[in-house]
């Protein structure tokens, strides 16, 4: 078996497990952050469900850990008395990233499980752990029973063969992996990582290319353990772990092979993680922010690079740096190494351990039109602000803001580009208070929206300023109102309508919001070529019916915008009304099935 099959084997009570196995899979370690605590709870108390084990059982409050935002204030001290009255142990605002306080406090280890409503947890490949965001009734049902259920996915192995350039860090590493591969050739797939470079990754290291599993699809990226890497875990936990690798004889469903030693410093243009081009080909654009930090670059060894960078030297005027460690056992670390000291020297804004700018509750956004360079692990339009992002690593963030503009550690100028900041940030938030369960027949009919782009991100769907809504019936409103050309489908869109749309539907986030926002609207059903894997469990566990399509599927039935047409879920036939051409859908599988008629996972 590859890695994540044996993970699943063990926590499964199976011997083996194969692609396309539905199990209950066992959860070692379940987690819930300020974002999605409040809806995680409130899904317990509304379904008279109870903690199974409150020892495996957490809260890490990173989105917004000063609880600025008012909402976010209030869920926060909603999930404390929910964890005092049933003994689950707060991480609180003072402590930093979940997923890296997993890891560094032992809650995740080598082989071991963990969900969290965090869609970066599948970080945990960085140690051979397996990791999965999940949205709000997942959690709440891994809470209540111990366990989720899984598809086993197929696994891919990338061998990364050749010498690793001096110049190229873990992020330009993920970088160069995403403009390979993109945001779906590897989605749905586990992925493992090997080569001779690559077991010499430090544990930042490997975290920094994991965390980015999820932008390209991947439901996680696996690093078999190393020595160095049990050690490292034995210095920071004080614990001893075993080894794990794949079997010698795992099967794998594709296998590539590519040259390390021809990757090259990369940045991500804005908009998506995989606009990947070399550095030289932005060279000089003028910035007017910077942020380091996040679960993907808010490690020691990251803050250590970037001072290196910044010692001596001072931020550019008019340019904002700011700098946000993972956890705050890191914080005290970078002061006692006097790293704090640098970059207060010069001129950066150190905030308190947490998510930041990604978790759009923390330093990190930025205003309509301004450009930031960041080592965030998304750039989505409006993910980080309204302005524009552009991703690299640690090292070049920290010489773009010496310069005002981007650049590499070897190319500062003696003197940096002047500019002003502009804009102005628009953080409106509202809450979401019930769900609503809507149940469906299986044989539907409804007019036809075309919607021909791949990749559309939950941002997109439902941007990230709304997330605090709590009630369905308000969230219809705000359904693709970040997608350009659609920024009017809510006001067009009717009760029944149908949409169809191409590959990697969903992708980004673990928000369940970009679910229940169709449900809002009555939209009958969505046909895509494929999903975001969380997306794809979200949808099913609310009870919105998804079906999958090959892409000829569409020009045979000559299906065109606002055509009325018929979809079985059951046998996954679907029939054009307007000229009776009937084509094949993938049909409802028996778990999705069960679950649909059950009105939802919960």
């Amino acid at each position: 078996m590859t890695i994540i099959e044996q993970i699943i084997a063990n926590h499964s009570g199976q011997q083996s497990v194969k692609p396309g196995d539905i199990v209950d899979v066992t959860i070692d370690t379940r987690a819930a952050r300020d974002f999605g605590g409040a809806n995680v709870v409130k899904n317990l108390l509304d379904n008279g469900l109870t903690i199974a084990d409150p020892q495996k059982t957490i809260f890490t409050f990173d989105c917004n850990p000063g609880g600025s935002d008012q909402k976010y204030a209030a869920n926060q001290h909603y999930c404390r008395q929910y964890a005092r009255e049933n003994g689950i142990r707060v991480y609180d605002v003072d402590a930093g990233i979940g997923t890296h306080l997993a890891i560094d406090n032992g809650f995740t280890w080598p082989g071991s499980t963990f969900v969290s409503t965090d869609s970066h947890a599948n970080i945990m490949g960085a140690i051979a752990a397996f990791g999965q965001g999940m949205g709000d009734q997942d959690i709440a049902a891994a809470w209540a029973k111990g366990a989720v259920w899984f598809k086993v996915p197929a696994s891919v192995k990338i061998n990364l063969n050749g010498n690793r350039p001096s110049d190229v860090t873990a992020k330009d590493i993920v970088l160069n992996l995403l403009s390979i591969f993109g945001a779906n050739k590897l989605l749905g797939y586990s992925v493992e990582i090997y080569g001779e470079e690559s077991e010499k990754f430090t544990l930042a290291e490997r975290i920094t290319i994991a965390s980015m599993g999820t932008e390209m699809g991947a439901i996680i990226i696996l690093f078999p353990t190393s020595t160095a890497l049990l050690q490292e875990l034995k210095f920071i936990t004080g614990m001893d772990y075993q080894p794990v690798t794949a079997d010698a004889d795992a099967q794998y469903d594709k296998v590539f092979d590519i040259d390390l030693s021809k990757f090259v410093t990369m940045v991500a243009k804005p908009g998506h993680p995989h606009d990947d081009t070399s550095i030289e080909s932005v060279r000089n654009q003028k910035i007017d922010s910077g942020f380091i930090g996040s679960c993907t670059n808010g490690r020691i060894e990251d803050l250590r690079a970037a001072a290196k960078v910044l010692r001596g030297r001072k931020v550019a005027p008019g340019v904002v740096l700011k700098i946000v460690p993972a956890t705050d056992a890191i914080w005290t670390q970078a002061m006692d190494e006097g790293i704090i000291q640098t970059f207060k020297e010069a001129g950066v804004l150190v905030s308190n351990a947490g998510c930041a700018g990604c978790a759009a509750g923390q330093v990190g956004q930025n205003g309509p039109g301004e450009v930031t360079i960041s080592t965030g692990n998304r750039n989505f339009e409006g993910k980080q602000g309204k302005g524009f992002v552009y991703l690299a690593s640690p090292a070049v963030v920290a010489a773009s803001a010496v310069a005002g503009f981007i650049t590499t550690p070897d190319q500062i100028p003696d003197k940096p580009t002047l500019f002003y900041a502009s804009g102005n940030r628009d953080a409106s938030r509202v809450t979401r208070d019930e769900k609503i369960k809507v149940r469906k027949p299986t044989v539907v009919e409804g007019n036809v929206w075309i919607i021909p782009k791949d990749d559309i991100d939950t941002d997109m769907i439902f941007h990230n300023r709304y997330l605090t809504i709590t009630d369905v019936k308000d969230m219809g409103q705000y359904t693709f109102d970040n997608l350009r050309g659609f920024e009017d489908f809510a006001k067009k869109a009717k009760p029944g309508d149908i949409v169809i749309t191409q590959k990697n539907f969903g992708a980004g986030s673990s928000r369940q919001q970009a679910v229940d926002c169709f449900l809002s609207l009555g939209i009958t059903c969505i046909l895509a070529e494929s999903y975001g894997a969380i997306y794809e469990r979200n949808a099913i566990n609310a009870a919105l019916p998804i079906l999958t399509y090959k892409p000829e599927i569409i020009a045979l039935a000559e299906i065109q915008h606002g055509d009325k047409v018929n979809v079985d879920f059951v046998s996954g036939v679907l029939t054009n009304l307007r000229n009776g051409k009937t084509v094949q859908l993938e049909k409802f599988y028996d778990a999705q099935l069960a679950i649909y008629q059950n009105g939802g996972l919960l």
